[in-house]
């Protein structure tokens, strides 16, 4: 879910240890015995892009360098590896009900289906043979959904009755979004549908196109796209989105902001309300929601590239 400039020169694997402790600096509050750490300490080396909580006080966190999955307990910020990543990268995240995680494989083009509880690999889907980014995940009733940055299709993982499928459904977008730039381009030119969320009213689905800053509803049933009417505004760098009731948070990863968007019931039109930033903010990618709070993952950026020995967190601020 972020910018494919980021995608190239990860090399370096991680040689952390695989537990972190929630940072002793960190401003929290109290709720009982719990302090809910507003930053919570990752693995250096890490390198986290996406982020999901739930089912309860946890927070997962994917690395961009090998897959690997982190799990971090929200009351006290610590936390393990649950998963130890092969080498495909761990970009969009999501949790069901079911205790279990979808993960999106970036450049691996495949998604994996996780045991929040062990780690434990489920299933695993094998969505794109050639060249592709397969960037963030979102659960309906009955499917989830996967974003190809590079592709413009969506694949469906349909979940009759819970059950997880033998194989993805390949949906084409067609109509207005169209995607942009050199797919195998080192920046961000070539880098399209990024983070998805379904519609206020659950009919549809809603995709940004980090390159164009466009803002997309997508029929689920036909793959046909509609351009969000945001009033003349756009969501450059626009990269994880977060629906709750009508209000949308989208990250705009780049800028280090989130936008607080109020949409329409149908996703056909938005309004942007405003744009919150905070000076912890280091290339956020992606947001979940616990509670009161927001959480997102730094995935920052370093020139010539990550290393083994940088430090990495996630950020708490208040739900706007």
């Amino acid at each position: 879910m972020i910018s494919a400039v980021l995608v190239f020169g990860l090399a370096a694997t991680m040689s952390a240890p695989a537990r972190a402790a929630a940072d002793p600096h960190a401003v929290g509050h109290r709720a009982g015995a719990a302090v809910y750490p507003t930053t919570i300490r990752l693995p250096n080396g890490f390198q986290p892009e996406g982020i999901a909580t739930g089912p309860g006080p946890f927070a997962y966190f994917g690395s961009m360098a090998d897959g690997s999955i982190y799990r971090a307990d929200l009351r006290t910020g610590v936390g393990a590896i649950v998963n130890r990543g092969s080498g495909t990268q761990a970009l969009g995240l999501k949790t069901d009900p079911r205790g279990r995680l979808f993960v999106a494989g970036g450049a691996g083009g495949d998604a994996r289906v996780l045991d929040t509880r062990t780690g434990r690999v489920l299933a695993s889907y094998r969505l794109a043979t050639g060249p592709s980014f397969i960037n963030d995940v979102i659960l309906t009733q009955g499917s989830a959904w996967f974003t190809d940055s590079t592709n413009p299709v969506l694949y469906k993982l349909p979940l009759r009755g819970g059950r997880l499928p033998s194989a993805a459904v390949r949906i084409p977008l067609t109509g207005d979004l169209v995607y942009q730039g050199d797919p195998g381009s080192p920046d961000s030119a070539g880098f399209n549908a990024n983070g998805i969320t379904p519609t206020p009213d659950g009919q549809g689905l809603i995709v940004v196109q980090s390159n164009t800053g466009g803002l997309f509803r997508v029929d689920p049933a036909t793959g046909t796209t509609r351009r969000v009417n945001l009033h003349g505004e756009s969501l450059p760098e626009g990269d994880g989105l977060l629906l709750s009731g009508r209000t949308l948070f989208a990250v705009q990863n780049r800028l280090d902001i989130v936008a607080v968007l109020r949409l329409n019931p149908t996703g056909t039109e938005g309004r942007v309300e405003r744009r919150v930033q905070d000076a912890r903010f280091a290339l956020p990618t992606t947001v979940a929601a616990f509670g009161s709070r927001l959480y997102l993952p730094n995935i920052q950026f370093f020139s010539p590239g990550p290393t083994p020995h940088i430090s990495y967190n996630a950020v708490a601020i208040p739900r706007p």
